[in-house]
């Protein structure tokens, strides 16, 4: 008789850890999904959408770097795009390098040219930015596969 109960204590044991191990990634799956469309919102809406309807708040900033109108509006599309490819899933992972890159931009420009009270900020998102380009790396193996099959 207790031969037939060690081997369904153990059983139940491993299944509960695969159900634990199961929540636990799924959890997490979720949560960098919430991250990926809180920050695809915020670059679209927050970040981009003042620049590309020229709000004055954005338009002051680029005319003290001389870059006019012109500058605001390229940065103000590059926001838009990589806001909306970190919604995407198959573009995430590169979305989320771009968005990077541009934020080291703006970072060093915020320090040496701007003096503005927000120069840590690009630097505060490339965090959660690097986060994502780490986790969904798998999306950009797919990604390239994709664009090799096609050339």
């Amino acid at each position: 008789m207790s031969e037939t109960i060690v081997p369904v204590t153990s059983v139940s044991r491993a299944s509960s850890a695969t159900t634990a191990g199961t929540s636990h990634s799924r959890g997490a799956r979720i949560s960098l999904g919430a991250l990926q469309i809180t920050l695809g919102l915020f670059f679209a809406l927050a970040s981009a959408l003042p620049k590309l309807i020229a709000h004055p708040s954005a338009a002051e900033g680029f005319d003290k770097l001389g870059w006019g109108s012109t500058g605001m509006y390229i940065i103000g599309v590059l926001e838009l795009a990589g806001g909306i490819a970190l919604l995407i899933p198959l573009l995430s992972s590169v979305a989320a390098v771009s968005l990077s890159a541009l934020m080291v931009g703006a970072f060093i420009v915020n320090l040496t040219v701007l003096h503005g009270p927000y120069v840590a900020t690009p630097l505060i998102l490339i965090l959660p930015l690097a986060l994502i380009a780490w986790a969904r790396r798998s999306h950009t193996t797919e990604l390239l596969r994709l664009v090799r099959r096609r050339a």
